[in-house]
């Protein structure tokens, strides 16, 4: 399969994406718009389209960060889903696919940084591409937004600090608010670009600290990913 990743910032890494990707010896290209890479013309040549994280919002205009190109981008997705290819999106990703559906983002009612359980809801046990999960699991956050819904779209997990971590807006589009992409490498490239993040965790009752955050394994969540992304790649192939 051919896998593309949308980058937005060296710290926002794939990780565990990217480790899903070679495990399973797919294809993979980048469009690293931080190092102004040019986003692909069609989906032609992308079976699975992966649109990470970043600090930027869909609001975000060229002005206010010129590598970053929301109506572009929005308009592969668009692309990508008329064409039935599988997309998954990552925070900031996810919020681009609601977008692309005509959903607005919104604002978190929490700031949610560190890892935090996250619950099924009723659809979510009903999905058979995430119910491995199991009704609660940890995972990472590292965010103030998240995506809207279409009247198609379902929720399938939520947190305590944020509404809407997982929705499925259709069989192969698949937003996530939260980070199950964490890894240690990755944890520590984020960690160095937030600004004060141990006076955040003093102030946030969702913000953990640095030292609580890299104390944490990721072997699991990465797991279940792995497990989801497999799920998701076989249901667009049959």
């Amino acid at each position: 399969m051919n896998i593309h990743f949308i980058q937005h910032e060296t710290y926002e890494a794939p990780g565990a994406y990217l480790n899903w990707a070679e495990s399973r010896k797919h294809k993979i290209s980048f469009s690293k718009v931080y190092e102004n890479d040019a986003l692909p013309d069609s989906a032609d040549f992308i079976d699975l389209l992966i649109v990470m994280g970043g600090p930027q919002s869909p609001n975000t205009t060229l002005e206010e960060c010129p590598h970053f190109n929301a109506e572009d981008e929005i308009s592969l997705i668009q692309k990508c889903i008329a064409a039935g290819k599988a997309v998954v999106g990552v925070c900031l990703g996810s919020q681009l696919i609601g977008e692309a559906l005509g959903a607005k983002v919104g604002h978190s009612p929490e700031k949610e940084i560190g890892v935090f359980p996250i619950t099924l809801t009723e659809d979510g046990i009903k999905d058979e591409k995430i119910n491995h999960f199991g009704s609660v699991l940890n995972v990472g956050h590292w965010h103030n937004d998240m995506p809207g819904l279409t009247k198609e779209s379902k929720v399938l997990a939520f947190s305590e600090g944020c509404p809407i971590q997982i929705v499925s807006y259709s069989n192969l589009v698949y937003g996530f608010q939260c980070h199950m992409e964490l890894t240690a490498e990755v944890v520590s490239l984020l960690i160095e670009s937030e600004t004060d993040l141990l006076a955040k965790s003093k102030k946030h009752q969702f913000v953990q600290n640095p030292e609580e955050i890299l104390s944490h394994d990721f072997s699991e969540m990465n797991e279940k990913l792995f497990q989801f992304l497999d799920k998701l790649t076989a249901a667009y192939k049959s």
